[in-house]
């Protein structure tokens, strides 16, 4: 199977159309057509289906997309680290983080690994947990750090795939921050259901906390005051009085310590939230990732000096 035909392919199943494929690897449609058609002919099997919202895998081409991505994948791997010989350099590494793991907990760890790893290319993208798992599987990071779903929640289909591997980093406990001023004594959650809330996005793991302990408790939804996409809004919203938040305590830790907002704490179920590293499982793990996966073996902490054998590195995972 040639890669030219795998990417081809790739394109229609995103696109579910051969126009907008043809655009997006710039061929000619009659190009995409005769692509598709030479792989059925190879694989000897129907790969696409029309219906009215456009074309659909086949159950033969649902089994082939996730190899013709990890057979690209490998490909573009195998010339990054050939490049990177030719460069004198370990290669590239594309990371992905939500923004408060990316301020408070990667960014201080990642200036010791690159002083460690100077030859390193780093980039670091900020994104919400969907978005990242997304990317990832795409083969646009290489591995995403974002806070795991405690059991009980729903979990995102493309973060429990086998073809995902991953890891607790950090455990990290929760704050229920309310405007500055309220003084009383920690509340129950009978209590928070007459309060409003500013919440994160629907899906972050945070509402999905508030709305699950709501829910067992039999309290209904909670009343929310705002949404808001960054913990830094929300922590700006609860500060001016608009209502209470759940949000990680690493966060707003320096607000709690400014008294802009007090602190109370959560009486749900789940307290802390773990931070999970995730990376695609590969035969061949690009350089630049297997260093990082070593160095990141203990979690958060403080990378060993340059010439130190970083713990398990010889048994770095796949």
């Amino acid at each position: 199977m040639h890669p030219r035909l795998l990417k081809t392919f790739l394109a229609v199943e995103r696109t579910r159309n051969v126009t907008r494929a043809a655009r997006e690897v710039n061929l000619a449609q009659s190009s995409v057509s005769d692509q598709i058609q030479a792989l059925e002919a190879e694989l000897g099997a129907v790969l696409f289906t029309r219906s009215r919202q456009g074309l659909d895998l086949t159950s033969a081409g649902e089994a082939l997309k996730p190899y013709a991505e990890d057979l690209l994948a490998l490909a573009d791997d195998a010339r990054a680290a050939i490049d990177a010989t030719k460069a004198g350099t370990a290669g590239s590494l594309s990371i992905g983080a939500l923004e408060t793991i990316a301020s408070a907990r990667l960014a201080p760890w990642l200036a010791g690994f690159r002083a460690d790893q100077a030859s390193i290319d780093i980039k670091l993208r900020i994104a919400g947990s969907g978005d990242l798992l997304r990317r990832l599987g795409e083969g646009e990071l290489d591995v995403a750090f974002c806070f795991e779903r405690p059991p009980g929640l729903d979990v995102d289909a493309g973060a429990s795939g086998q073809r995902l591997a991953r890891r607790v980093v950090a455990h990290e406990p929760l704050a229920l921050i309310a405007p500055p001023g309220d003084n009383r004594a920690d509340v129950d959650l009978a209590t928070l259901a007459e309060k409003h809330f500013v919440a994160t996005e629907t899906g972050c793991v945070y509402r999905a906390m508030v709305e699950k302990a709501f829910a067992e408790a039999g309290l209904g939804k909670p009343s929310l005051a705002a949404e808001a996409g960054s913990i830094d809004a929300i922590a700006g919203l609860v500060a001016a009085g608009a209502g209470f938040g759940l949000v990680p305590r690493l966060a707003v830790a320096a607000a709690i310590d400014r008294a802009e907002v007090a602190e109370f704490a959560w009486p749900g179920p789940v307290r802390s939230a773990d931070i999970v590293m995730i990376w695609r499982r590969r035969r061949v793990q690009p350089p630049a990732l297997k260093q990082f996966l070593a160095a990141m073996s203990e979690g958060f902490a403080p990378v060993k000096p340059a010439g130190a054998r970083p713990r398990h590195a010889a048994s770095s995972p796949s």
